[in-house]
């Protein structure tokens, strides 16, 4: 007997979703996303506050979006993220529906329910579109992995008490021992 074909999913698929629903689609399957919790919430909202203030501050022209915010990375219609932070430096990739192509460095924020759509399914799709740089926030172990991949430097690992530089800036550094979450 023949084995069941598998339903490949489309971009059209999520917008057709019902409303208030999360996912994310990754070569034509689902994955759908639980609400997040607080603390989630607490760690997005610092640090997309620090690096807009960082961003204001030399009066950058990058842009820095919180979850839900679509980037389409390829263009395709079978993959569509909601990273939970996207900071986009090149303006021509935005429009109305969101992010076409590689933002130049997102952050995601471990879901407990899926750790590895973070460390294998989303790194693999990132560092192959061209994102320059990847941050995985591990809040249940308080860690922080890093993958810079325009300086080809991969899986730093920083905690919750150490001050981190991102690579795509020179004088920025985040001190997590001082963040509110």
């Amino acid at each position: 007997m023949a084995l069941p074909k598998e339903r490949i999913y489309t971009t059209e698929d999520i917008y057709n979703l019902p409303e208030g629903t999360r996912a994310e689609l990754i070569d034509g399957r689902i994955y759908y996303m639980a609400p997040p919790s607080r603390q989630h919430q607490d760690i997005c909202f610092s640090l997309s506050r620090k690096i807009a203030d960082y961003i204001d501050s030399k009066h950058g022209s990058c842009k820095v979006y919180p979850a839900p915010f679509a980037v389409f990375l390829n263009e395709d219609d079978a993959n569509y993220f909601e990273p939970d932070i996207s900071v986009i430096c090149n303006p021509s990739k935005l429009d109305d529906r969101g992010c076409n192509g590689a933002p130049d460095w997102i952050i995601e924020v471990v879901s407990p329910s899926n750790p590895m759509n973070d460390y294998i399914l989303k790194l693999y799709k990132y560092q192959s579109a061209g994102v320059r740089e990847y941050w995985i926030i591990d809040s249940g172990n308080q860690t922080v992995t890093i993958y810079d991949f325009e300086n080809q430097v991969l899986a730093q690992r920083f905690t919750f008490s150490d001050t981190i530089s991102p690579g795509i800036y020179d004088d920025f550094s985040i001190d997590f021992s001082q963040l509110n979450i």
